[in-house]
């Protein structure tokens, strides 16, 4: 990496050392959860109750977060010049909020919601209120925390759940994020192509790869004879194509590495 200008890939695993789960990750067989799927958000009106049910109270968590020594790394790799943007994976902003200014978000952020009739934006942080004022005594349900930004309560706490609608035209409101079963915008995946094919490596952090959607970025980079650096716990879909694989945490890796290009 010394004298080369890269791209950083980052997945869940990146966020764990804030205290975020993940699905892949080596402890993930032990949750029963599952991420709702685009086709049952959009087409059935009790499932969408029940994801803002479990949102309403993974939301205080999830906004609460801080950036680990992982995020804050990444933001010095790229001060330092050896990282030019950070495509991730994640929907938590903790890239921003470590100081990375190049970042693109490929599966969107927990931090907005959009109507999907009008398109209006409206922020998470509103939108609780609005959850809160209509399910008052709701946010004392005691629950566990969900790795997609939401929690795991029974389903009968959600059925007298109440759902506000689009301040702008009374439509249907979802976070803007990219669903399990949902494809990414196809500008988003030019502009991430575009990335790493400028990239003189590229850097893939605690992401197992199994989503393609992340996968495809290694593969484009490996295809052209490019290095590819993987730091992750546990085995990844990339690996047969990394020129480094580092079997470590990001938080741990991640601040040496920015070290040791530092001094060099």
């Amino acid at each position: 990496m010394r004298g080369r200008r890269g791209v950083a890939l980052t997945g869940a695993g990146i966020s764990t050392e804030s205290g975020i789960p993940d699905y892949r990750g080596p402890s993930s067989r032990e949750r029963k959860g599952r991420p709702i799927l685009y086709r049952e958000f959009i087409g059935d009106p009790s499932a969408r109750t029940r994801y803002w049910a479990r949102s309403v109270l993974g939301w205080p968590k999830m906004s609460s977060v801080e950036p680990n020594a992982g995020h804050f790394a990444l933001a010095a790799l790229e001060e330092q010049g050896a990282i030019a943007s950070v495509i991730t994976q994640n929907v938590d902003g903790l890239h921003q909020a470590a100081g990375s200014r190049a970042v693109l978000e490929l599966h969107g952020t927990l931090a907005e919601v959009v109507c999907t009739e009008c398109r209006t934006v409206e922020s998470r942080h509103d939108l609780q209120a609005r959850l809160l004022h209509l399910n008052p005594g709701f946010a004392r349900i005691a629950a566990e925390i969900a790795p997609d930004g939401d929690a795991e309560i029974p389903v009968e706490a959600t059925r007298s759940f109440r759902v506000p609608a689009c301040l702008e035209c009374s439509g249907v409101l979802r976070p803007n994020i990219i669903f399990f079963g949902e494809n990414v915008p196809a500008p988003r995946v030019e502009e991430a192509f575009t990335m790493v094919e400028e990239a003189d490596f590229l850097l893939v952090a605690g992401s197992s790869l199994a989503v393609y959607s992340g996968f495809r970025f290694v593969q484009r980079v490996a295809k052209r004879g490019a290095p590819v650096v993987i730091i992750n716990l546990g085995a990844t879909r990339g690996d047969e194509l990394a020129t480094v694989r580092m079997e470590a945490a990001t938080g741990q890796a991640l601040p040496q590495l920015a070290g040791l290009l530092r001094e060099s």
